[in-house]
């Protein structure tokens, strides 16, 4: 007789049985009585639990978007007759390393050349400037239609440049690439005959194309990169773009019809995101923008954990500028409510950041006074809350592999906690940049530096640019102390479900907080990943 059947049941059983006792122990029923210290822990406990999880349902509302309105994308346009003139501007600042590639990329376009203006907007303070002038000489003398612009101040960094170039600009129409783009040839031939569709009667003022990655498979976090952006190309750009709401230019790989420009005020420079200022201040105009997922653009992640912090710090201030900026005109104007609702939500996301912050800090407290009101109301209370914030965040990037990749999705699985953890360990960052923004503080614009990696060869070790540290790490490093601490009380009082929520707090800081200070070291680290990604794939901020 064959008793390992018998026996398994048995301990399962009994483990099962004592983990329901323990959690529905009324050992404190009638003894413990809540005090005003409690109160004060566990009030703003669930206002915190409350708001991050209503941020983690409007991710559903945009997965509902994407799917229920799957088929409100722009219908195919009419072909061409008579191409207009077109303005390409390559704003840089301090790009050795891509400046030429860029350029190259460009100098490609089966565009008439005739019919082409090309700024290079250079701000540049080193050899950059060296680098890009000669570039452009070269390909002038080439015949092709090219202009370096350099200006001797940054007066309103990457706005300023914008702003700058188009004094000179002769193109009815704007093509804005950042220097780490390299656009395929036929990128203009595609995206200009949206504008011209006698369908859409001239309303259309801006056209976003989807980024994809050059080295997506350089290492784990620029695989982690690859599914943030994924999810907000595919899900984020999808569901509001089919829906009808606003969405904004990326900054890059887009074009912008001069006029919409105009009309809604120009490049302003008063927050971090003029791409997106400038594109809630185009639709509140009554423009339209298209997003073509199809049209890809490809691009190069950051390689180091600094230089992505300080991505992600710049855009979540900057969103979080234009939000205090923007929404009250949202507010005023007559656009629908579910265009100013989902307005709201969309700019100020990154409120979630300080959230996290705070919840890190009264997670271990509130486990001790949750302790003693009983671990079944910590079930039944705080973990669907815990899972409507974090669950969320697992479908919503799913959701966008599966739709990129149908074949190789489910090897994302496998990423998942390294997202959720890397979300949770720059939550720091940028919560002191929102908190910033909210409270007026201004700051430079943070470029992010790249240095033309390719695939998974190249290093930035040694190469300029990088990114410092500064302090924040050593704080990352001791929130990641201190939630080891909380994983050892929750063992201890076998509160066995909230370990593994706990777990990605303690890796989420550990690992942005090494990375952080030991960046050279870890930029001679690689994990198996798939072969390079040297084009932009078949299909493929800001933010969690």
């Amino acid at each position: 007789m064959n008793f390992a059947p018998l026996l398994f049941a048995a301990v399962t059983q009994g483990g099962l049985s004592h983990y329901w006792h323990k959690i529905t122990d009324k050992t404190f029923t009638g003894v413990y009585n809540v005090n005003t210290f409690d109160l004060a822990m566990m009030i703003p406990y669930f206002i915190v639990l409350f708001m991050l999880a209503l941020y983690g349902l409007h991710r559903y509302v945009l997965l509902y978007d994407y799917f229920v309105y799957r088929k409100n994308v722009p219908p195919a346009p009419p072909p061409v007759e008579n191409w207009p003139k077109v303005t390409i501007q390559l704003p840089i600042f301090n790009e050795r390393y891509v400046i030429e590639r860029l350029v190259d990329a460009v100098a490609q376009f089966d565009y008439p050349r005739e019919l082409l203006d090309i700024q290079v907007l250079d701000d540049s303070t080193d050899e950059t400037r060296e680098v890009a002038r000669a570039c452009v000489e070269r390909h002038a003398i080439q015949g092709l239609p090219i202009s370096y612009i350099h200006r001797m101040n940054r007066e309103g960094f990457k706005a300023g440049a914008l702003e700058n170039g188009l004094k000179t600009a002769q193109g009815e129409f704007v093509a804005i690439f950042d220097a780490d783009f390299i656009p395929q040839a036929d990128f203009l031939r595609r995206t200009i005959p949206y504008f011209l569709d006698p369908a859409s009667e001239g309303k259309i003022g801006m056209v976003q194309t989807r980024w994809t990655y050059l080295n997506s498979d350089y290492s784990l976090l620029t695989r982690v990169e690859t599914i943030l952006l994924d999810g907000h190309f595919v899900i984020e750009h999808g569901g509001r773009s089919r829906r009808g709401t606003f969405f904004n230019f990326n900054g890059t790989a887009g074009v912008w019809r001069r006029a919409a420009i105009d009309a809604a005020g120009g490049w302003e420079h008063d927050t971090l995101t003029e791409d997106t200022d400038l594109s809630y201040r185009a639709q509140l105009k009554g423009w339209k923008f298209l997003y073509l997922p199809e049209i890809e653009c490809a691009s190069e992640l950051p390689v180091d954990m600094n230089g992505f912090k300080a991505q992600q710090a710049r855009w979540a201030k900057g969103l979080m500028q234009t939000a205090k900026k923007i929404l009250p005109k949202v507010f005023r104007s007559d656009v629908p409510f579910f265009v100013k609702s989902e307005a709201f939500f969309h700019l100020t996301a990154n409120i979630s950041y300080p959230l996290m912050v705070l919840l890190s800090t009264m997670l271990l407290p509130a486990m001790i006074v949750r302790f003693y009101q009983g671990w079944f109301q910590m079930l039944v209370i705080d973990l669907p809350l815990f899972l409507a914030s974090t669950c969320s965040i697992s479908s919503f990037y799913l959701a966008a592999q599966k739709e990129l990749r149908p074949k190789t999705w489910l090897t994302t699985f496998l990423y998942m906690p390294f997202v959720m953890a890397t979300g949770i360990g720059i939550s720091v960052r940028n919560a002191q940049a929102v908190i910033e923004a909210i409270v007026g503080k201004k700051s430079d614009f943070a470029r992010t530096p790249k240095f033309k990696i390719e695939g998974k060869s190249g290093t930035f070790a040694a190469k300029k640019y990088k990114n410092k540290a500064g302090w924040m790490p050593y704080f990352e490093v001791a929130l990641g102390l201190y939630f080891g601490l909380t994983v050892v009380y929750a063992i201890v009082n076998e509160n066995y479900a909230t370990v593994p929520f706990l777990l990605l707090f303690v890796w989420g800081y550990l690992y942005t907080g090494f990375m952080s200070l030991s960046q050279s070291w870890f930029a001679h680290l690689r994990f198996g990943v798939n072969a390079p990604e040297m084009r932009p794939a078949s299909s493929g901020a800001p933010g969690f």
